[in-house]
């Protein structure tokens, strides 16, 4: 690791905007660190000039100095500490933003095959590695290369002879601090590792306990739990006998360096070459010597543990996104919602084509059903139109322009995505309502509910509109989250609502209430509705079938019904049930 190491090269990106900030902090630590070199030498002025000659008013000014200049120092490292923390804290933060935004900005593709703790474990854990190390060191080496560099000038002025007999055990401390260094890097990237993987498995089974008690399953969690600790113990010790070797070991033989300055120090003083006081200021210069070596030792070693986190963190950085904002977009002030498909493929890279050279076009205010088997691509059209991906070939266009010219802002404004399994968060039922119109009046949530159904359910809650749903909505059923994310959609106000299975979990009286509520917050937007239910079907203006990726047919529901192979196949049971 050099200072050139490109990954410390990118961090101080983060650090050029506080350079202002950091320069009276920096000032300040160097003045406290050189007032912190008078001290050893005041002892050799105790000793030589006031003690041995008996002159008591030269005594007094030195133990009053004594006294001040620690005080002084103390006020100046408070000062320093407390505003460097500070600001670190703010870089670090600048950072962990930087990187939360990126996550933003990549598709479903890229957590659908990355572990969420794994990158809870980088934007949390690495950054907060970062930042310990930064706050505890990078102003620490400051301090500790003046006081060095003061410590050598100042053993040099005392007796040469004497620091060049100190000397001769930092060859060996240095060899070993970058032998042990090498590995302990590896190390601390493994345990990065298995730290992640044990907060992927928590919240993968804590998200599951419903399934984990239902199962039985107890007992096996708690071993595979049992399994990843274990794992991460073995790599937590390897990392801290590495962090002795790399720290330690160094400073162990620096120190027997002390024993030959006693040595040859005491000897010189026997035979008159040097004063007492001069041996005892070089002997507290001699300890001082070794807190900046040992201190720049730790420094390194963190440093190596810092760049583990940081090559975790770029990694994440360096991951492309699948869809990236147009470098000049184009305007679309109002969105009448006419969609068209023109040529469209689009696979998962799974060895199945998702969709293939699909030709489409819905005009606005169009409601439409899109219906198929499992896979036969249906949900990657919702994922398309939204533009959680870019298709492979072809474009997609809304009122003639392609999406890909389009802000990502406008594209999510005008079109609304419900999901089967929508996300619901841990507020309050007027929050989750009014997420994407966060201004939105207390009347307005109040209409949306109700087109979607959910007064009733709203007005037996304990508090109403302000009720918390729990995590993920877990206090809710399946419809009523449905519901909740159908009210969301319909306050949001989009010019095209887009519905992919989001009433998968509904009665079919609830289902009629969302439809009748449709109709009168949504009439005469284009809606499309993914379903896999014959008599949700029937109520759209047009049905379009979907199979292998292609469209088999596309007609009314009456003609569909009557003459669509496809689609009679497609409800066999139904019809003929």
């Amino acid at each position: 690791m050099t200072v050139l190491d490109p990954h410390f090269r990118r961090a101080l990106a983060y650090v050029r905007p506080y350079v202002g900030a950091l320069v009276p902090v920096v000032v300040v630590s160097l003045v406290s660190t050189a007032l912190s070199l008078v001290l050893p030498y005041l002892s050799k002025l105790l000793i030589d000039d006031a003690i041995i000659p008996g002159d008591f008013p030269t005594l007094l000014r030195i133990v009053g100095l004594f006294i001040a200049v620690p005080i002084v120092s103390f006020g100046l490292n408070v000062f320093s500490g407390m505003r460097y923390t500070r600001v670190s804290a703010d870089i670090l933060f600048d950072m962990r933003l930087v990187l939360y935004r990126h996550l933003q900005r990549l598709s479903p593709r890229f957590y659908a095959r990355t572990s969420l703790g794994d990158v809870v474990s980088r934007i949390n854990g690495d950054i907060g590695e970062i930042q310990r190390v930064t706050s505890e060191a990078a102003l620490a080496w400051f301090g500790q290369v003046v006081a060095l560099i003061g410590t050598v000038v100042m053993l040099v002025y005392l007796d040469w002879q004497l620091f060049l007999a100190g000397l001769l055990t930092v060859p060996p401390s240095l060899w070993a601090l970058v032998r042990y260094r090498r590995q302990l890097e590896e190390r601390v990237r493994v345990l990065r590792e298995r730290s992640a993987e044990i907060g992927s498995f928590l919240i993968e089974t804590l998200q599951g306990m419903r399934t984990v008690v239902g199962s039985n399953a107890q007992g096996r969690e708690v071993e595979r739990f049992r399994t990843r600790n274990d794992s991460f113990v073995d790599a937590l010790l390897s990392m801290r006998l590495f962090t002795y070797l790399s720290g330690g070991l160094p400073g162990l033989l620096l120190t027997a360096g002390t024993s030959l300055v006693f040595l040859y120090g005491g000897y010189r003083v026997i035979e008159g070459m040097m004063t007492l006081g001069t041996l005892v200021a070089f002997m507290a210069y001699q300890a001082r010597l070794m807190a900046p070596v040992q201190g720049l030792m730790g420094i390194y070693t963190n440093l190596a543990t810092a760049r583990a986190s940081l090559v975790r963190v770029h990694e994440l950085l360096d991951t492309v996104p699948d869809v990236t904002e147009p470098e000049a977009p184009a305007s679309l002030p109002v969105c009448r919602g006419a969609f068209e498909l023109d040529g469209v493929s689009f696979g998962f890279g799974r060895g199945v084509e998702g969709l293939d050279g699909i030709d489409l076009e819905i005009p606005a205010g169009q409601l439409v059903a899109i219906v198929g088997a499992s896979g036969s691509g249906k949900s990657t059209i919702a994922e398309l139109l939204s533009r959680q991906f870019d298709p492979e070939k072809g474009r997609v266009l809304l009122d003639g322009v392609d999406l890909r010219e389009l802000r990502l802002a406008d594209v999510r404004q005008h079109v609304a995505v419900v999901e089967q399994d929508p996300f619901i968060f841990h507020v309050s039922v007027a929050d989750n309502v009014r997420y994407a119109r966060p201004d939105a009046t207390h009347a307005q949530v109040a209409d949306a509910i109700a087109a979607a159904g959910l007064s009733a359910l709203v007005a037996t809650m304990p508090d109403g509109l302000d009720s918390i749903v729990g995590e993920r909505g877990r206090q809710l059923s399946a419809g009523e989250r449905q519901r909740l994310a159908i009210a969301r959609a319909f306050l949001a106000d989009p010019a095209v609502l887009v519905m992919d299975e989001a009433t998968g979990a509904l009665d079919p009286a609830s289902e009629a209430a969302v439809l009748e509520g449709y109709d009168r917050v949504m009439k005469g937007r284009t809606t499309i509705l993914i379903t896999h239910r014959l008599d949700l079907a029937r109520q759209t203006e047009r049905v379009i079938v979907v199979k292998n990726g292609r469209i088999e047919e596309d007609g009314t529901p009456r003609v569909l019904e009557a003459e669509g192979a496809a689609f009679r196949d497609l409800f066999l049971d139904v019809l003929t049930g």
